[in-house]
Formats: C-alpha cells, structure tokens, sequence
C-alpha cells in the first residue's frame, strides 16, 4: 500500500514505515500528526485517484526531528554596475516517519486513539477547573471603585515675551544708468555709446 501526499507544495510518494524530510511543519519530535492532502492511494486493489484529493484517505506520521538544510549561497550580480549582493539561506525541514495510511472509513491505530481520548477527556476537566475559578472569583466581595473627581483646570496666565523687530537692512539708491542721446535705454552701458557719438 502506498500514498501520494502533498506537503509544502511538493509530492511524496510514501509507504509504511518511510522516513521522509519535508518543509518545516508545527511539532516537536514525538509528535503525531496527520496529512490529509492526499493526491493518490492504492490499497493493493488498485489505484484511487483524488480530483484533486482523495476523500477521506490521511496519512499518519511521526515527527523525528525538526532541523535545518545545508547553508546555500544566494549572490546576485549587475555587470558593469559594480552591484554585488550575497546572501546565505538554510532552509527549515521536518523529517517524518509515516506510521499508517489510512484510507476513508479506517479508523487511527490504538496508541493514536487512546492518546485523542485521554486529551479529550482532559478538555472537560480543565473547563470544569476554570468555570470554579470563575465561580470563586464572582463570590468574593465586589470590588466597587472610588467616583473619581475632576479637580478645576486653572489657566496660569501666559507670559508675553517682548516683541524683537527683525533687523532691516537699508536699501541703498539704486544708481540708474545714463539715458543715450535719443532718450532710451538700450541696456549695452549707454554712458560709453554716449561720448563716441559725440
């Protein structure tokens, strides 16, 4: 029996008992978990196709260790723009035991089992343990609060700083330039024009 599986946006073909290193998933080692994307199955009757997924088919699995990958070098390069980037990158991975497939209508193994019933019946208890804290908490006397008072805002008179003038600079004549014979101005330094016409 085996299964497809997708996990981390890759496929896995895996059987009973493989050992397998994916993208990093949630869990410590020892954990058990479960992969529901499963693309493919064949129970030894015959493959079952999934559109896209198979219908109730999961994957158990044990999480063996949560590590990193090799250290890969990123470097990114511009010609004839003296542009260098290097970065490293180590890429987190999960590596898996896979303990059972299961198809639709099979049901956990026993050690699975027991572990979900034992979690829930702790569910139940530590509600009950929280709604009698609540309770004691609701018993104790209330706690009412003081009026709070709001004490007069009062101003205190502003200060007017005295008023500096800003020092001005005195503007000198402006020396306008000689008017030409013909009275006007023709902006080439009419003075020297001037006296070759005469």
């Amino acid at each position: 029996m085996y299964a497809v599986i997708k996990t981390g946006g890759k496929q896995y073909r895996v059987v009973k008992d493989d050992v397998i290193v994916v993208e990093r998933l949630a869990g410590a080692a020892g954990d058990e978990i479960e992969l529901d994307q499963v693309l493919m199955l064949d129970d030894g009757k015959g493959p079952t196709l999934g559109t896209p997924l198979v219908d109730g088919a999961r994957v158990a699995a044990t999480v063996v260790d949560q590590s990193r990958s090799k250290k890969i070098l990123v470097f990114k390069k511009k010609r004839r723009k003296n542009y260098r980037r290097t970065m490293g990158h180590r890429q987190d991975l999960t590596v898996l035991r896979i303990t059972d497939i299961l198809a639709k209508g099979k049901k956990a193994p026993a050690s699975r089992a027991k572990a979900k019933a034992k979690a829930k019946d702790d569910e139940p208890a530590a509600e009950a343990a929280e709604a009698t804290a609540a309770e004691a908490s609701a018993t104790e006397a209330p706690v009412t609060e003081a009026p709070v008072t709001e004490a007069p805002v009062t101003e205190a008179p502003a200060t007017e700083a005295p008023a500096t003038e800003a020092p001005t600079v005195e503007e000198a004549p402006k020396a306008s330039a000689p008017e030409s014979e013909s009275g006007e101005n023709d902006g080439a330094g009419g003075a020297g024009e001037a006296e070759e016409k005469s």
